[in-house]
């Protein structure tokens, strides 16, 4: 496998957004879950601003027929955008559709164009990464990418073990600190075959040989193409593949579920600068009823 892209910086980055959200309605019956709002803004503004923060300002998000709202919300033409959004304005933002759900390597596979022959980063437009108040989780993503040379590079979580079934499950070689050496990636396994707890949390960073791996992916479970499943074919062929773990003060929110929505939005309207102590006292009193 060739590895002398991923000594490049990647400039470019790509947000899968195509979900119907079926778990949040009837929340994302006439809106996308990406676009519900967590704290003062949109899930997925929090994911760009994430990007921003990184100095990437070349956007593509992966949208299906329904989802015209997220390409109005990041218009800089409308009115007031500008006074209202943290994302700077020269972000160039562009989008694509995955007309049909076949998995996310599928929703990968459509930025192969914008992508070119560069390095890329991918991060999920429906999870949410509150990083440390001194460092950015996907900066620190891209430098392990870089550091070791790596094709592929993913975003570690640690789940309890019961939870495995929900993830994608790494198997760690070495650790170096949160970084570590990868050597298998499996889909959704049961508790007894599991090799770790360590789940793939909705952030990575690709080499652009990721396409040729995803083009030999077979489907797997309800027909989809998972990125796990293109990641093991890149392993096989000697490719080189690192995670990087959440620190314990660093959480991950997934947006799929009502249980995850209502604890994002609690934590994050806790930490709103005017009126977090303020609802601090709120919850205290409403907790004591």
């Amino acid at each position: 496998m060739n590895i002398h892209q991923t000594q490049q910086r990647p400039r470019k980055a790509v947000i899968p957004a195509a979900g119907f959200g079926t778990r949040l309605l009837p929340a994302t019956k006439s809106q996308p879950k990406e676009m519900l709002l967590v704290g003062r803004k949109p899930v997925i503004q929090y994911v760009v601003e994430e990007i921003q923060a990184t100095g990437i300002n070349k956007i593509l998000i992966v949208t299906n027929q329904k989802k015209r709202t997220l390409e109005d919300h990041f218009d800089s033409n409308l009115d007031h955008f500008s006074q209202t959004s943290e994302v700077d304005g020269d972000i160039e933002f562009f989008y694509t559709r995955q007309s049909h759900p076949k998995g996310l390597a599928d929703a990968i596979s459509k930025a192969e164009t914008f992508v070119g022959n560069e390095p890329f980063v991918v991060c999920l437009g429906d999870s949410i990464i509150q990083s440390k108040p001194t460092s950015n989780i996907l900066e620190n993503l891209i430098e392990t990418h870089m550091e070791n040379q790596a094709n592929v590079t993913v975003l570690f979580e640690e789940v309890a073990f019961e939870s495995v079934v929900k993830y994608g499950i790494g198997t760690p070689k070495f650790e170096k600190g949160l970084a570590f050496s990868v050597v298998g990636l499996v889909e959704k396994p049961s508790v007894d075959k599991a090799p770790s707890n360590l789940a793939v949390a909705a952030r990575y960073v690709f080499s652009p040989e990721i396409f040729d791996y995803i083009r030999q992916t077979k489907p797997g479970k309800n027909n989809e193409i998972q990125i796990t499943d293109s990641i093991q074919l890149a392993l096989k062929d000697q490719g080189r593949v690192f995670g990087l773990k959440l620190d314990h003060d660093e959480k991950r929110f997934d947006i799929g579920n009502y249980r995850a929505y209502f604890e994002a939005f609690f934590r994050f309207s806790l930490a709103d600068p005017e009126f977090g102590s303020e609802f601090r006292e709120y919850a205290t009193k409403m907790l004591e009823i």
